[in-house]
């Protein structure tokens, strides 16, 4: 039976509060051993979900996850809102696609950074996406 990994939870609920999910994604990279090319890529996923929870779901929370065994590290990030919901998660993945002023890439260039990425989402009962990057362990 495995154990479940402690996990870091952040409120999304302002601007500063992105910072927060910023810095302990990184520092949950760090832990599981990531390159500095991996905790770049995992710390920009975790901006962009972190900014649309806050934006297009009116706040949220993260939730950080490190999972370790001998040979791999892996960070998992889930992020949950109860804002309105994506009516077409196919369009909002497409690159481009954007319902306020931004430039259209937050999802799909997160699902594009993850090793594993899923989002669940419908209108009216919010949004769920959940990611995990995973590093092998130098021997």
């Amino acid at each position: 039976m495995s154990e479940t990994p402690p996990t870091t939870t952040v409120a999304i609920t302002n601007e500063t509060d992105i910072v927060h999910v910023r810095q302990a994604a990184r520092e949950a990279a760090v832990t599981a051993g990531f390159s500095l090319v991996q905790q770049t890529k995992l710390v920009t996923a975790a901006s962009e979900l972190a900014r649309n929870a806050l934006v297009y779901g009116g706040g949220g929370r993260a939730e950080i996850a490190v999972e370790e065994t001998s040979l791999t590290g892996t960070v998992r990030l889930t992020f949950v809102d109860s804002g309105p919901g994506i009516p077409d998660i196919e369009v909002a993945m497409t690159d481009g696609y954007t319902t306020g002023s931004g430039l259209g890439l937050g999802l799909g260039g997160a699902r594009r950074l993850a090793d594993r990425f899923t989002i669940d989402s419908a209108p009216g009962k919010g949004t769920r996406i959940e990611l995990s990057i995973t590093t092998r362990r130098k021997s």
